[in-house]
């Protein structure tokens, strides 16, 4: 990848490939990457490591216990970007109480990281309006980034989450830009791909960059990360640009967390 161009990495607390990164990273000059990673929120029953953590004191000693986990894999003395992966809620509702209270204890942790220097800027991952809601005002730091799934067929704004981060000033971030693989199969892309002689990974990058989006994508192909790259020199025309706009074809939304559909 860094040989090709890339010069960002997004990794996390549970992908468990932290030193192979931090290892990867002192073969290049760290100077010029911008590294990104996650710690997992106190309450989050699926994946590994499953927490269940409703103290604000243990999820505040088990969130900065995480971040430190993180700089020794890496091996770093600072993160460029630190985000919490996800509010304390597994589901597809909007943020409750209990919710917001213990995504402030994190975020609290979070702000001192960053008063320390042990990383440059803080976001978050997976947070619908709602709970993004949560961390706004206060004399809080606002969240320079929001990280959610975002990939042709979900329609440009979906669940209003562009909107929202655009009126705070927080930068919309795209994971899954293929839709888990659906993308490569999808006629509407196909067509719009065929019609550019681009491939369909190829539209769904230079859409969502239309939209304003960072984008976080990943392969095992060198062919194919230098196809990602190839989305800067060409333009999507309007016609298309508005049909993937409005192209909903599932039932995909940004956030496995909550949702906020019932709202808009």
């Amino acid at each position: 990848a860094y040989k090709a161009g890339i010069r960002a990495i997004d990794t996390a607390f549970n992908y468990y490939n932290q030193k192979g990164v931090g290892r990867g990273l002192k073969a290049v000059n760290r100077s010029e990457v911008f590294l990104v990673t996650k710690t997992t929120p106190c309450y989050h029953p699926q994946a590994p490591p499953r927490y269940n953590i409703s103290n604000p004191i243990e999820c505040a000693m088990q969130t900065e216990k995480d971040i430190l986990s993180n700089l020794e894999q890496l091996q770093e003395e600072y993160i460029d970007l630190l985000l919490l992966h996800g509010p304390n809620q597994f589901g597809a509702a909007s943020c409750t109480k209990e919710t917001c209270a213990l995504d402030a204890v994190q975020w609290g942790v979070y702000e001192t990281m960053l008063k320390k220097g042990k990383v440059r800027a803080i976001g978050v991952s997976n947070y619908c309006s709602s709970c993004l809601s949560c961390l706004l005002g206060g004399g809080r730091v606002t969240p320079a980034v929001n990280q959610v799934e975002f990939h042709p067929g979900m329609s440009g704004d979906p669940e209003g989450i562009m909107t929202f981060c655009n009126k705070y000033s927080v930068v919309p971030m795209a994971y899954s830009p293929m839709g888990g693989g659906s993308v490569f199969s999808d006629p509407t892309v196909g067509g719009i791909a065929k019609a550019h002689n681009k491939t369909a990974a190829q539209v769904a990058l230079n859409w969502i960059l239309s939209k304003e989006f960072a984008v976080a994508t990943k392969t095992n192909s060198p062919e194919h990360l230098q196809e990602d790259l190839d989305v800067f020199d060409w333009e999507l025309s309007r016609e298309e640009t508005g049909t993937l706009d409005t192209y909903r074809n599932g039932t995909d939304r940004p956030s496995w967390g909550c949702s906020d559909a019932a709202l808009v």
